[in-house]
């Protein structure tokens, strides 16, 4: 079992961990300070072989109004 301290190396905190039915069997939250670093933490569990992890990036509601603001050149194919 993952401790409160063991991605602490990368310079994180485990926030939460809960068991799930379903295709996917446990979720884990780590607070971890780039991308770089969550990235590092699922080569580890996925290279250590007793477990697969799969990262998603949640976002904060701050980020999103940020990223709201942003200004993208996007046309749509065949626009």
């Amino acid at each position: 079992m993952l401790s409160r301290r063991w991605p602490r190396g990368l310079g994180g905190s485990l926030e939460s961990f809960y068991f799930a039915f379903g295709e996917t069997d446990a979720y884990v939250i780590l607070d971890v300070p780039d991308n770089r670093t969550a990235a590092a933490a699922s080569i580890a569990v996925n290279t250590a072989g007793g477990a697969s992890a799969e990262v998603v990036v949640l976002l904060t509601p701050e980020e999103i109004d940020e990223a709201a603001k942003l200004s993208v050149d996007y046309r749509p194919p065949g626009a």
